[in-house]
């Protein structure tokens, strides 16, 4: 609407200002000056202040030369003409104006309901939401624009928030399994086994089956508290060299590999990151220990460190490729639990990834084919500008 006033007016001012010359220019041209000539000096018809405007002719004009009766005559033609124009001008121009306006807040109001729907189904879609419908999602259908990215972003945006609500949901329900047992398991022993009147031997047996469980609940709850250590980032960052903190971890993991007969190789070259020792040294343990504890006799356990990462090999069973992204969830394991003496939680490569994250690094794994011993091959690799090669 401001934008028709504003063109009204320009329209109106530029036609008034060469409205009159052109009126006149037209006038002289259809009616020229010889055929009025012989009109009275002062037509009773005209008005009298333009009667009175035309002086009397002194007498004859020189050849070519305009009678003054004539240009007086001209002008009062123009200026009617001009008024006449100019007021039908602004009628018509006010009228459609109005109309305009009317139908532009019909139209825009129409426009604007359905270009801001989605907007509407986005505000309902997020108040409707909780933990139990995070399964629904907007799908707006439509052309490309920002509304309908907007929409597919909301889209993307619910189905992480459910992949991490169901990956806490399924972590809850896993650590509360992996704590109750061992609280199950001491409970049986000490109800069944100290029962009656127990012999020492049998005393013993039970305390080291206790002392077992106790050990294992403790390393549950180590793992739990060191990955939600690594959850939550680094505080602080210092200069690492991982090649030494690797070289550390082969060598105390020998002793278990030489009694899994498994063969332990350190391939080190020097490494440095940014990032906190303590947490660097738990990784590499940790792809050790997968490594090693998750083969097979004569089997073979290898690590390498360079500019590009860490890598770690192993041989033992074939892990199938679909399950591999699987295994860096928290409690999740190849094959079912056994309770077995040496068997870990299920948290080793889950911290892995925590710690990695913590660093900016990406980890990924791949599963190896029988015709290359089975087992896995995981990779850290760490951004360049945390790692730097030691030349």
């Amino acid at each position: 609407m401001l934008a028709g006033v504003l063109l009204t007016g320009v329209v109106y001012t530029l036609v008034k200002e060469g409205l009159s010359s052109s009126i006149s220019m037209a006038v002289t041209t259809a009616v020229p000056a010889q055929r009025l000539e012989g009109l009275p000096s002062a037509d009773p018809t005209l008005p009298t202040d333009v009667a009175s405007a035309v002086p009397a002719s002194p007498g004859p004009l020189p050849p070519g030369a305009v009678p003054r009766e004539a240009l007086a005559i001209t002008r009062t033609v123009s200026d009617a003409a001009e008024s006449a124009a100019l007021e039908r001008l602004l009628t018509v121009s006010v009228t459609v104006l109005a109309v305009y306006a009317l139908l532009s807040v019909l139209v825009a109001w129409w426009v604007a309901g359905r270009v801001l729907r989605p907007v509407a189904v986005i505000t309902d879609t997020a108040r409707r939401l909780s933990g139990e419908n995070l399964h629904e999602r907007i799908a707006l259908a439509g052309p490309p624009g920002e509304l309908k990215r907007l929409a597919d972003t909301f889209d993307d945006m619910l189905g992480r928030m459910e992949r991490l609500v169901a990956a806490q949901q399924r972590f809850a329900a896993n650590a509360a399994h992996e704590l109750r047992t061992p609280v199950a398991v001491q409970r049986a022993a000490a109800e069944i086994g100290l029962a009656g009147e127990p012999s020492p031997e049998r005393v013993a047996r039970i305390r080291s089956k206790l002392i077992e469980v106790a050990d294992s609940s403790e390393r549950i709850i180590e793992g739990l508290l060191l990955l939600a250590a690594s959850e939550q980032g680094l505080k602080e960052r210092r200069r690492v060299a991982v090649d030494e903190l690797a070289r550390q971890a082969a060598a105390a993991l020998a002793g278990e590999a030489e009694r899994r007969g498994v063969r332990l190789v350190v391939r080190a070259g020097q490494l440095s990151v940014d990032g906190d020792p303590v947490l660097l040294d738990r990784l590499l343990h940790n792809l050790l220990a997968n490594g090693v504890r998750h083969n097979v006799p004569d089997g073979r356990a290898e690590i390498r460190v360079g500019a590009e990462g860490i890598e770690v090999t192993n041989t033992g069973p074939v892990v199938p490729p679909g399950t591999v992204p699987l295994l860096f969830e928290p409690f999740r394991r190849l094959n079912e639990r056994t309770h077995g003496p040496g068997e870990g939680a299920g948290l080793g490569l889950s911290i892995v990834d925590a710690i990695a994250r913590a660093h900016g690094a990406a980890v990924t794994a791949r599963a190896r084919p029988e015709a290359e011993g089975g087992g896995l091959t995981v990779r850290v690799t760490f951004p360049e500008a945390a790692a730097s090669r030691l030349r």
